[in-house]
């Protein structure tokens, strides 16, 4: 258990003052765990879907190569050149969105929310001392 210097606190309104300030903490953290746990699930199926859409993608990529490499110049070529530029912004866009909402968002988000439930403890063993002291005073 932590050792924070309750023995400071001299009066049961300095205690009543402490332990309002650590409630409103404790409820504002578990409110972001709350949040952080329904982005983590959001995250989770995002990056599903982001995944089987992009690597649809990539394969469209590499059957338009396929295609451009074996046309005769002309307005068909260039038609399919033209398709190969857009699954080329749509396969970036997709990595954005996979960076932003996918896999390694998923990963921030399981780590934001690790952090959120240790200082949950911390904040729940400080507020057990601040009353245990308020006990005794």
């Amino acid at each position: 258990m932590p050792d924070y210097s309750v023995q400071q606190l001299t009066s049961v309104s300095d205690c009543d003052a402490v332990l309002s300030i650590a409630t409103k903490e404790q409820q504002d953290l578990e409110w972001k765990k709350l949040s952080l746990g329904r982005q983590k699930q959001q995250y989770a199926d995002q990056s599903v879907s982001i995944a089987a859409e992009l690597a649809g993608k990539q394969a469209e990529l590499e059957v338009l190569d396929s295609i451009i490499a074996g046309l005769p110049e002309g307005n068909l070529k260039v038609e399919n050149q033209n398709k190969k530029i857009r699954a080329e912004y749509s396969i970036f866009l997709l990595e954005t969105r996979r960076n932003n909402y996918g896999d390694v968002a998923l990963l921030e988000k399981e780590l934001d929310l690790q952090r959120v439930e240790r200082e949950l403890e911390e904040t729940a063993a400080f507020i057990a001392e601040v009353e245990s002291r308020r006990a005794t005073i």
